[in-house]
């Protein structure tokens, strides 16, 4: 018997397959008054919504963790740190929804744009671009990690 992903064990892989289903049943033209090519589409889309947002919140993640190793300031590391754990509940949160993502996630792009938020903010406290990473020093179960947080480079907490 053929498996099909579950909408409650796995959002974004049940979103796929219906759109799959669907273009399916268009070609096979069932008779149906149904809109198959834009239903497929709607359904598909509402899964990548999940995929940017489990991207999203990486992002942000990763802005904050590239701060709080790289920052010389004591404030506003507070905020920086609120912000990896509101953004860490969020892409747990949809990747529990949809354990399929995980395969997904696109971790060079999230680094890219991650340490580009984080280089800009970093700027006021005259910390050099060049001096972060190319190339993203993370692992996806580190940023993930509610408990995982880098060393700061000036021997902040």
């Amino acid at each position: 018997m053929d498996r099909h992903p579950a909408y409650d064990d796995d959002f974004y892989a049940w979103t796929q397959e219906q759109a799959r289903l669907l273009r399916e049943a268009s070609a096979a033209r069932v008779n149906l008054p149904l809109d198959f090519a834009h239903l497929a589409e709607e359904i598909e889309d509402m899964g990548k919504s999940d995929r940017r947002t489990v991207q999203s919140a990486l992002v942000r993640v990763i802005e904050h963790l590239v701060k709080l190793e790289f920052s010389p300031a004591a404030d506003p590391r507070g905020g920086w740190r609120k912000s990896v754990r509101e953004h860490r509940a969020v892409a747990l949160d949809a990747l529990g929804d949809s354990p399929s993502l995980r395969g997904r996630i696109d971790l060079a792009t999230a680094w890219r744009r991650g340490r580009g938020l984080a280089a800009d903010g970093l700027e006021q406290d005259r910390v050099d671009e060049r001096r972060l990473p190319a190339d993203c020093p993370y692992d996806l179960d580190q940023l993930l990690d509610e408990d995982w947080w880098p060393a700061n480079r000036h021997a902040l907490d």
